[in-house]
């Protein structure tokens, strides 16, 4: 992962051997000669997946986004992309994000659940009506797909009552826990005084953020809502129909894979996707 962009270029290598130096270890070699096993660890992931990112997007020549949007980690590289960190404080805090959620993780037993083929508004009002456990929409990925987070017991008795309702498939995901629920409550403390903490710079275009789906370009908003992301849902089927009507004709997607490429057609199969 990265390695072929760090042979390539010589502003990659010199920014992935800073990130060695800033999180203390080598996430290259992991990065490029680990085990899927290794890279699955969520302080490597989160920092792994944003350099990737980043690096990408500092060696593209004539990248100059009219706005821009992350999904989830993701946001962090967008606010590098935008100009409103800098790529040192853009790793530091998603590092400490990461350690941040695994702790969170190992305080309660928790999930996360993909929902498909049911409108947003049903797995909405399924959620809400589950008192005696935690469990909330996590994430609006598109159109037919909505990732729920809570409880193991409670993200399960919402699969029953779903899957009841008519949901094509709930899948339990395999993962360590309850991202983008109120369960990350104590990640979101730690994350706020980290971001409260850090320098930030009005951003060169409007960032879509995650938790309102809406513009911002205002440092103090930007990081209000960067800091209530960790227990809020990710709207990101929101964002791009949000970035459509104020004028996105052409989404690139700047890292590892092709997964927000699918989402954003699926949403909207009147734009262009492209990846870096």
């Amino acid at each position: 992962m990265g390695a072929e962009l760090y042979q390539s270029s010589s502003k990659a290598k010199e920014l992935f051997d800073e990130a060695n130096g800033i999180l203390g270890f080598e996430i290259t070699k992991i990065m490029f000669e680990g085990t899927d096993e290794e890279l699955r660890q969520t302080r490597v992931t989160q920092p792994a997946i944003f350099l990737h990112s980043v690096i990408r997007a500092r060696v593209t020549e004539d990248f100059a986004p009219d706005m821009v949007a992350g999904h989830s980690l993701g946001e962090f590289s967008a606010l590098v992309a935008a100009g409103a960190l800098s790529f040192v404080s853009g790793l530091r805090l998603v590092a400490q994000r990461a350690a941040a959620m695994q702790r969170a993780c190992e305080l309660t037993d928790s999930t996360m659940a993909a929902i498909l083929g049911l409108p947003d508004e049903v797995i909405i009002e399924v959620c809400a009506g589950i008192t005696d456990e935690v469990v909330v929409p996590a994430n609006f990925n598109c159109p037919g797909q909505v990732v729920i987070s809570g409880s193991i017991r409670g993200v399960e008795k919402a699969c029953e009552l779903l899957k009841a309702a008519g949901a094509k498939r709930a899948l339990i995901l395999p993962v360590s826990g309850a991202f983008h629920s109120p369960l990350m409550e104590p990640a979101r403390e730690e994350l706020k005084a980290a971001i409260e903490g850090t320098s930030f710079t009005a951003p060169r275009c409007a960032v879509y953020q995650n938790v309102t789906a809406a513009p911002a370009t205002d440092v103090a908003v930007i990081k209000e809502n960067l800091i209530d992301q960790l227990t809020g849902a990710v709207k990101w089927t929101q964002s791009v129909n949000r970035m459509v009507e104020d004028g996105a004709t052409d989404f690139i997607e700047c890292g590892p894979g092709k997964v927000l490429q699918g989402l954003v057609k699926k949403i909207n199969n009147g734009v262009t996707v492209s990846g870096l």
